[in-house]
């Protein structure tokens, strides 16, 4: 038995009627629970309630219970790409035209459509990553790449290096004699200066 596919929107008096289309199926169901084609039915319904959740369990329900039915993939199919499952619409559009290749439905519409979103989706991955790493290459370009070992460099280190060897090699001393002379004299480490035979107090 074909099922009729719907294609309404769910609101109004239409979704009160899918509601109750529902209700009757589930207790069909409990009748038959077997019955692919009331599951894949159900999952019509729930689609046009926007309900994609219970419709993918529906029809996977459905393929479960026939797995020859290309109706039931074509709705699974359909379920699997209204939650984004895009990948997994595909396969189930290709296993419903394994079973019917003569339907230009599935074809022209379906499968047609996964593939056009698929190719989307992946030019948007390839756009987002190749956002990503030229975002990486201009941080690394905004830090100057310092060459810590070049001459010039190197040459800055040792003059530094020299003067405050120096620096530390001389000693400033301030004397000031008894009799209230103040000298500064320089010394050498290792080397000081000698005071003259006068008394004197020393200050750092």
């Amino acid at each position: 038995m074909e099922s009729s596919k719907f294609n309404l929107t769910s609101s109004g008096k239409e979704s009160l009627r899918y509601r109750e289309a529902i209700q009757k199926w589930d207790k069909a169901l409990q009748l038959t629970p077997e019955d692919a084609t009331l599951y894949e039915m159900k999952s019509q319904v729930l689609m046009s309630l926007h309900e994609m959740f219970p419709a993918v369990h529906a029809a996977e329900m459905a393929v479960q219970r026939n797995p020859r039915s290309w109706d039931a993939w074509q709705t699974l199919g359909r379920a699997q790409l209204g939650l984004g499952e895009i990948a997994l619409a595909i396969r189930s559009f290709q296993v419903s035209l394994h079973i019917f290749p003569m339907n230009p439905e599935v074809w022209k519409e379906d499968l047609s459509w996964a593939r056009k979103l698929h190719e989307q989706q992946k030019a948007t991955k390839t756009e987002a990553v190749q956002a990503l790493a030229k975002e990486k290459e201009l941080s690394q370009e905004s830090i100057p790449d310092y060459d810590f070992e070049s001459d010039e460099i190197v040459a800055v280190c040792a003059a530094i290096a020299e003067k405050e060897k120096a620096l530390s090699a001389a000693k400033t001393v301030v004397i000031v004699s008894a009799s209230g002379t103040v000298e500064t004299v320089t010394e050498k480490e290792n080397c000081p200066a000698a005071p003259d035979e006068t008394l004197f107090i020393r200050a750092r």
